[in-house]
C-alpha cells in the first residue's frame, strides 16, 4: 500500500514527507538523501553566503540525486536586505522547480517564480496568512503550529486546532508542520485534513544531517519540555533548545523592558555557528521543537522515511480498521 495525497500528486514525490528549509542545515548533504528516499527536501538559500554559492549548492545537489528537490527562500524585513532578486535568479537558472517561501510579503517572489513555472509552497503560522498566500497564487501551504522549532508566530495555536481550522478554509494542498516525527504524526495530520507533513527537528537528528554529533545526542536525550520561547516580549517569538544561553535570554526578558540590544550578544548567529562547530550545546542559540520528546534514535534519512511510511500503512490498515465495528 502506498500513501498518495494531493501533495504527492501535485509535486511529483513518492511520500508525503517534507524536510523544510533550515538555517545552517539545508545543505546538499541533507537534501539529497531526503529526495533519494522519496521525500521532498529543501536547500536553504540564505544559508549560502551569496547567490553564486547557492547556484553551486544546487549543482552539487543535482550530482547527488536525480529526484525532485526544492529551495527555501525566507524573506526577512531588514534595513539592508539580502539580494533576493539574485537568489531568485540562481534558483531559476539552476532549474529548481519547487520553492518554499516564508516570511515577509512574498508576493513579488511568488509572482517571479510562477512566471518561470516554479511551484511555490508558502509557510505560515495562521489561517489568515494561509488564505492570503492562497490568494497570491501559491500552489500549497505549510501551516506551522505552536509546537514548531523556529518562529511559531504570536497566536500560540497548536497543530491539533490549527491544521483542521486551516483545512476548513484552504482549498490548495496543505502540509502540517510543527511537532511531527513519526508515523503517528503523519496519520494524524492526514486525518486532520493535511496532505503531508513537514519535519525539521526530526531531520536534524539523522546520520546525514550536517550537525555536530553532540547536538544530535542532546536532542535524543531531551524530552518535550526542553525548549525555550525567546523574543516573546519583542513580539518575534522563537522556539529554541533549552540550554544555558536560551535560559539567560528568557531571564533577561522576564525582568521587563528588554530591548534586542540587551540579548544580541547571546543570540548572535556567529556565536551559534561557533558553538555548533565546537559541539558546545550550551554555547549558543539552536532552533529545536518540542518534538525532541519523540526522538529516541539517530537513523539514516532512508531508515527514518521508510520506517515512517511502513508504520503509517500499518497504523491505517490495522489499528484504525480495527477500531471500526
Amino acid at each position: 500500500m502506498a500513501i498518495k495525497t494531493r501533495f504527492t500528486e501535485a509535486f511529483g514525490v513518492e511520500h508525503p514527507i517534507v524536510q523544510g528549509g533550515m538555517q545552517w542545515v539545508g545543505y546538499a548533504e541533507m537534501v539529497a538523501p531526503v529526495a533519494n528516499a522519496g521525500g521532498l527536501g529543501f536547500l536553504t538559500a540564505l544559508t549560502q553566503p551569496t547567490p553564486e554559492d547557492l547556484a553551486k549548492e544546487i549543482a552539487r545537489t543535482r550530482e547527488m540525486t536525480d529526484k525532485p528537490f526544492g529551495v527555501n527562500l525566507t524573506i526577512l524585513p531588514a534595513i539592508n536586505p539580502p539580494p533576493y532578486a539574485e537568489y531568485r535568479d540562481a534558483i531559476i537558472q539552476g532549474g529548481v522547480k519547487i520553492v518554499e517561501t516564508a516570511g515577509y510579503k512574498p508576493q513579488e517572489h511568488v509572482d517571479h517564480f510562477k512566471e518561470h513555472g516554479i511551484k511555490v509552497i508558502h509557510k505560515c503560522t495562521a489561517v489568515r496568512h494561509a488564505l492570503s498566500a492562497e490568494r497570491m497564487g501559491v500552489d500549497a501551504i505549510s501551516i506551522d503550529g505552536f509546537e514548531c522549532a523556529g518562529h511559531p508566530g504570536e497566536d500560540d495555536i497548536p497543530g491539533l486546532i490549527l491544521i483542521p481550522a486551516a483545512a476548513n478554509k484552504v482549498k490548495i494542498p496543505m502540509l502540517a508542520s510543527g511537532g511531527f516525527a513519526d508515523a503517528r504524526g503523519l496519520v494524524a495530520a492526514l486525518a486532520l485534513g493535511a496532505d503531508g507533513v513537514n519535519m525539521g527537528t526530526r531531520f536534524c537528528v539523522t546520520k546525514e544531517a550536517p550537525i555536530n554529533e553532540a547536538f544530535k545526542q542532546r536532542m535524543v536525550e531531551n524530552d518535550e519540555r526542553q525548549t525555550n520561547l525567546i523574543f516573546r516580549t519583542l513580539h518575534n517569538t522563537a522556539r529554541v533548545m533549552k540550554n544555558a544561553v536560551s535560559d539567560e535570554v528568557v531571564g533577561i526578558e522576564r525582568k521587563g523592558g528588554a530591548k534586542f540590544e540587551d540579548v544580541q550578544h547571546l543570540v548572535a548567529g556567529a556565536r551559534g555557528r561557533h558553538a555548533m562547530a565546537e559541539g558546545d550545546t550550551d554555547g549558543g542559540i539552536w532552533s529545536a521543537g518540542m518534538v525532541q520528546g519523540l526522538i529516541n534514535d539517530i537513523p539514516t534519512v532512508k531508515e527514518l522515511i521508510d520506517g515512517i511510511m511502513a508504520d503509517a500503512e500499518k497504523l491505517i490498515s490495522e489499528r484504525l480498521q480495527g477500531v471500526v465495528a
